[in-house]
């Protein structure tokens, strides 16, 4: 009968974790999604197209989101 009633009282405790673990998943990614739509990142050093000929560790950017010197 103890077995039963130790099972019964470690259902909330179980199901109180899984929610817990739930809700923290869902703020993480609502924090990440928050970051990803409000943060723009400045521009970093690169190699314009029609520039020189981008060498070991230049990269160029297809299209460059920055604004033209």
């Amino acid at each position: 009968m103890s077995a039963l009633l130790a099972s019964v009282r470690a259902r909330p405790a179980t199901w109180l974790l899984v929610a817990a673990g739930l809700l923290l998943v869902v703020l993480a990614n609502a924090h990440l999604l928050y970051v990803a739509v409000t943060s723009q990142p400045d521009c970093i050093m690169h190699v314009r197209p029609g520039e020189q000929a981008a060498g070991q560790g230049q990269f160029s950017a297809a299209k460059s989101s920055c604004s033209p010197r």
